[in-house]
């Protein structure tokens, strides 16, 4: 540990001309030079070697008396966040302006934090009032694991209270020995007697208790994880599994007064970046365990039996740790360490697997040693490993839900120049199926957005709302990236969907109500349908009312066709649905469009043969429509039971909402859209399933005139134009025939006027419709009229 001195530079405010005029008061010149000390710049630079171990802090005359110590008083010296507890002392040259002092009593985060080239002010130097200590409780750190074992109680009791006198102390203090020949190498306190938050003195009277003897290479991996690990949205998991640690750690003898064992190892699984190692690390901190990481990958050696030497090397080390106190082993993707057994050529993980085992049945039962494991493929684990007295439990972090993505981005914002306009809320309801490492990301991302923007200017760096809109667009959900059915699709708006007044009515009460308003159909006991089919003719906009559906209701949208489920090899297209599911649970709430599904499932009444991918894949469908097959991984949140009613009296009206949407919104809604509804499996409609049916008409007159304004609003348009008369003769046409018209048109004119027109007239809009014959057909509508009359 290295000991420093302070440089002041003094910052005159006062001219001397005017100190020497004698016109101030003696009380008003020291209150001048008072304020002036107190604007003292300091830069740390090194110790005289003869105050080394003396807890001495040299001043000079003129900030010793404004500061109004005493020789030898105690004071508080801060910096770093940290403190350092020294006896005032006068330098020996009477130099002012210099700061010397010594780190014998610290802070424990200044004992291997303290750097150099330190710039404080005068104002962090404290004068402290002490008492004299009847009675100071201290841990004692040794050095080494040999001197633990030579030492006994009554020798080392003596050695620390010579280590003590005369020392002033604080508590939470940590005092050092380094400098001498002893095998102590701190002494923290504990706890003092008389009571103090203020210095301590220890005297020849005072009686020193130890209360545990540890050594250094625990107490320092217990440092490291020294610094406070917030857990946002974790709290639930994070109380569970300190309760585990906790028994084994403290109440050893209880356990076994039961009957019970001692748990040896815990297994987190969840998706990647959810927060596994993060929660490890936080827990470790608050049961105060030495945590000793252990990557799988990095155990790996390139000779025969090395992997094994450097396993039994780190459990032997966890071992030692664990003889000092509570002790985790954190072994981080377990997965790659320990890949299922029975392959001829995994010859080394094979034996890899056995002595992890092996490690494992030998840990013993004092319960100071715990092994805890992460992965985020669980099947790909060896079943040896998941079995009682190895790994005892199994905790599953899912997707965070609304409420724990809510308190995530409280947790990071709180440290970040946020906008008032900002609204976390929102931001919550619009990141669905992000995880905390997603959501990091979407704040460091918006903040540089912030950054560049005004890196050029000299306002302030608030970050605002449009930088998170921007960061959306940029940062995806991990567990959708690469993902089957993923989509980029621009943004559709209900307007901009002409007509179809109705129908849309009846797509906001299906798809957007429960997902807005959750409140409402759970104070109603309604549940919101499970499947959607959307059928009617060919281009009457099936697929564009579905996209403005999951604009406006802020879920993920996944679509798949008939391309992208369809294999040659057997079984492949069953699974790659099953993958589509899983990643829209992943993602709940979410929307999962089938788009031509008359092509993806068939019927099973029809006999044909080479429709048995068809019929395996509309099983597949049907099961999963009835939640057969849901996985415990797929868990979201952390698996709590929210109590809407009970004890609702004690939660914020927001809070009570974002739980009604956990609650209600935690599935997948299934929309479809077909042209040939006949061609369905009578199965698949039923109701529970696709059990809503809407159909989708042509639009009439008033219909196509608002897709024809619609079509045009960004077309310049002659004032000889008539929209009406136009809806009028485009009977028979789709929304799809509407739109290619007017494109049409506005190639004509430019055809006609040799890429120079500026308006498009009336006369290209009528010798466009001569040409252009209706997709709709009579029979059509015949067809789909008598499809309705025998629906119920």
């Amino acid at each position: 540990m290295e000991n420093y001195f302070l440089y002041t530079h003094t910052h005159k405010s006062v001219s001397q001309s005017t100190l020497t005029t004698g016109t101030f008061r003696r009380g008003t010149f020291v209150g001048i030079v008072s304020a002036i000390m107190a604007e003292t710049v300091l830069k740390v630079i090194p110790l005289d070697p003869e105050d080394y171990g003396t807890q001495r802090c040299r001043l000079g005359p003129n900030t010793f008396n404004s500061l109004g110590l005493k020789l030898g008083s105690p004071v508080q010296v801060t910096v770093l966040g940290g403190t350092s507890l020294c006896t005032a002392w006068l330098r020996n040259d009477l130099a002012d302006g210099f700061l010397q002092f010594d780190l014998k009593c610290t802070t424990v985060n200044l004992i291997e934090k303290f750097c150099r080239n330190l710039m404080v002010n005068v104002r962090q130097l404290k004068p402290m009032p002490y008492v004299k200590l009847k009675n100071a409780t201290v841990k004692v750190v040794i050095k080494t694991q040999k001197a633990k074992k030579t030492f006994c109680q009554t020798m080392l009791r003596e050695l620390v209270k010579e280590l003590l006198r005369n020392i002033y102390v604080c508590l939470n203090h940590v005092v050092s020995a380094t400098s001498l020949e002893t095998p102590v190498a701190f002494l923290d306190v504990v706890e003092l007697d008389p009571f103090t938050k203020e210095a301590g003195l220890v005297t020849a009277k005072t009686t020193i208790q130890i209360k545990e003897v540890i050594v250094l290479d625990w107490y320092r991996r217990v440092l490291q994880n020294d610094s406070e690990i917030p857990v946002g949205g974790l709290e639930e998991v994070a109380v569970s599994l300190k309760e585990i640690l906790k028994l084994p750690f403290y109440y050893p003898r209880t356990l076994m007064e039961l009957g019970l064992s001692c748990p040896k190892g815990v297994l987190l699984v969840g998706p990647p970046g959810v927060g596994k190692s993060l929660l490890v690390k936080s827990v470790c901190k608050e049961v105060d365990a030495c945590l000793l990481t252990m990557a799988g990958p990095a155990i790996y050696g390139s000779r025969p039996g090395e992997s094994e030497e450097n396993l039994r090397k780190i459990f032997q080390q966890a071992k030692e740790l664990s003889d000092e106190g509570p002790c985790v082993l954190f072994i981080d993707e377990i997965d790659s360490l320990c890949p299922k057994r029975g392959s001829s050529s995994n010859a080394p993980e094979n034996r890899v697997v056995a002595q992890l085992l092996t490690l494992m049945d030998g840990i013993g039962s004092d319960g100071q040693l715990i092994i805890m494991a992460a992965t985020n493929r669980p099947d790909a684990l060896d079943p040896a490993l998941r079995r009682p007295g190895r790994f005892d439990r199994e905790i599953v972090i899912g997707v965070p839900t609304l409420k724990q993505r809510k308190c995530i981005l409280e947790l990071i914002t709180s440290k970040m120049p946020v906008s008032t306009d900002v609204d976390l809320h929102y931001l919550a309801e619009m990141t669905v199926g992000y995880v905390g490492a997603d959501l990091t990301a979407l704040c460091r991302e918006a903040a540089m957005q912030t950054a560049l923007h005004t890196c050029q200017g000299s306002e302030n760096h608030v970050i605002k709302m449009t930088a998170f809109h921007e960061s959306l667009k940029k940062i995806q959900p991990s567990c959708l990236r690469s993902s089957i059915g993923l989509t980029e699709f621009h943004p559709v708006t209900w307007e901009q969907i002409g007509g179809l007044e109705d129908i849309k009515r009846k797509l906001k009460q299906s798809i957007e109500w429960p997902m807005k308003f959750p409140e409402a159909f759970f104070r109603m006991g309604l549940t919101r349908p499970k499947g959607i089919l959307l059928f009617g003719p060919p281009g009457c906009a099936k697929t564009t009312l579905v996209k403005a559906a999951a604009m406006s209701s802020h879920c993920s949208f996944l679509s798949i066709s008939g391309a992208d489920l369809f294999s040659p090899y057997v079984g492949d297209s069953e699974k790659i649905l099953s993958q589509v599911f899983r990643q829209a649970r992943a993602s709940a709430p979410s929307i999962l469009f089938l788009d031509e599904i008359d092509s993806i499932l068939g019927s099973r009444s029809d006999n044909r043969i080479g429709h048995s991918a068809q019929e395996r894949v509309l099983s597949v469908l049907l099961n999963e429509l009835d939640g057969v097959g849901l996985k415990v991984t797929e868990r979201r949140g952390t698996g709590s039971k929210m109590l809407l009613l009970e004890g609702s009296q004690t939660l914020l009206e927001e809070d009570k909402q974002l739980g009604v949407k956990e609650v209600c919104n935690k599935e997948v809604m299934i929309v479809a859209a077909t042209n040939r509804p006949d061609m369905l499996d009578d199965a698949l409609l039923r109701p529970g399933r696709l059990d809503k049916m809407i159909y989708v008409p042509p639009p009439d007159e008033v219909a196509r005139l608002s897709i024809l304004k619609i079509c045009t609003k960004n077309t310049p348009l002659h004032s000889d134009v008539c929209l009406e008369e136009l809806a009028e003769q485009t009977n028979m046409f789709s929304g799809a025939d509407l739109e290619n018209l007017c494109k049409e048109a506005a190639l004509l004119a430019l055809q006609e006027s040799d890429l120079d027109a500026s308006a498009v007239k009336h006369s290209h809009f009528v010798k466009t419709l001569k040409n252009t014959k209706p997709s709709l057909t009579n029979q059509q509508l015949e067809f789909y009229e008598k499809l309705l009359t025998k629906q119920p």
